[in-house]
């Protein structure tokens, strides 16, 4: 599995709202990512 296509600012974003480490993030497959990012989205339009 490749490391995702982000740029490293994204990344950081990513993984300070995630609260998950910068490595976790970026070996986390596709599916996972977009999956947490729409509970986030959800929580956030509550």
């Amino acid at each position: 599995m490749k490391p995702l296509q982000i740029s490293p600012e994204t990344a950081l974003k990513l993984a300070e709202k995630l609260n998950v480490p910068l490595e976790q993030l970026m070996h986390m497959p596709q599916h996972i990512l977009l999956q947490k990012l729409a509970q986030l989205n959800e929580e956030e339009n509550k």
